[in-house]
């Protein structure tokens, strides 16, 4: 039995700065999950994934992360993409340094 397609972004790592960021329903980049496309159509992820894999100049790494509407936009539903959407842990700066985020 085929699995059901559950809502997703994409996301990648900035090729410079190494930040974490999604590709939003425009085709820009942003270090907000909020701003990033919520893509409920399987076949169309798969296009938005294979635009972001194109970019080789600005991201590495695109995959496509689980996410649900949230009031404010996309909200991870896995661990690892909330604690992705943070920053780096290894010392507080960049988002890290955000009120939201302490």
């Amino acid at each position: 039995m085929a699995r059901i397609f559950t809502a997703k972004v994409v996301t990648a790592n900035a090729l410079i700065e190494g930040d974490v960021i999604y590709l939003t329903a425009d085709d820009q980049w942003s270090r907000d999950l909020t701003q990033g496309e919520l893509i409920t159509d399987e076949a169309h992820a798969q296009l938005r994934l294979l635009k972001a894999q194109s970019q080789v100049a600005t991201i590495v790494g695109a995959y496509l992360a689980d996410v649900k509407p949230g009031d404010n936009g996309p909200e991870p539903t896995h661990f690892r993409e909330d604690f992705r959407r943070t920053g780096p842990s290894n010392y507080a700066h960049g988002k890290q340094e955000a009120e939201a985020n302490v």
